[in-house]
């Protein structure tokens, strides 16, 4: 057995990881502001991250579980997996705090974080794609 080598992460390497999870924080607050706005008009910065903070949390265990930092801007291998860990990480939190957790809104975050977490890492990719060419 050899010992695991630890490479020192390059610059541009660790500014592409904070950046994406500085992306997926204030997409995750986005999402929690809109649907805020869309219901509740009162407390708005309070109630934001009352609502965010399962969703953040879940994120969160996503990026350490699949070790999202290895490839931070990878539609499949971090995308997918940040968007469902928050979203299977804040219902879980929700029910354990006593916030609601109904079929709707299960749906509604399914599809707005999706289109968050993984459609700006889908931009990202169709940008790099382009500057390629």
């Amino acid at each position: 057995m050899t010992p695991s080598i630890q490479r020192p992460v390059p610059a541009l390497s660790r500014r592409r990881i904070a950046a994406a999870a500085i992306t997926d924080t204030v997409l995750i607050l986005v999402f929690a502001a809109v649907g805020r706005d869309a219901h509740q008009r009162g407390d708005v910065v309070a109630g934001v991250f009352l609502t965010a903070w399962p969703f953040l949390a879940g994120a969160a265990l996503g990026w350490l579980v699949f070790k999202a930092w290895r490839n931070p801007m990878s539609v499949r291998r971090t995308g997918l997996a940040v968007w469902l860990a928050a979203l299977a990480g804040g219902m879980v939190l929700r029910l354990l705090t006593n916030q609601t957790v109904v079929l709707p809104f299960i749906l509604v975050a399914l599809l707005s974080l999706g289109l968050l977490l993984v459609g700006w890492r889908l931009v990202w990719a169709g940008a790099r794609r382009l500057r390629k060419t």
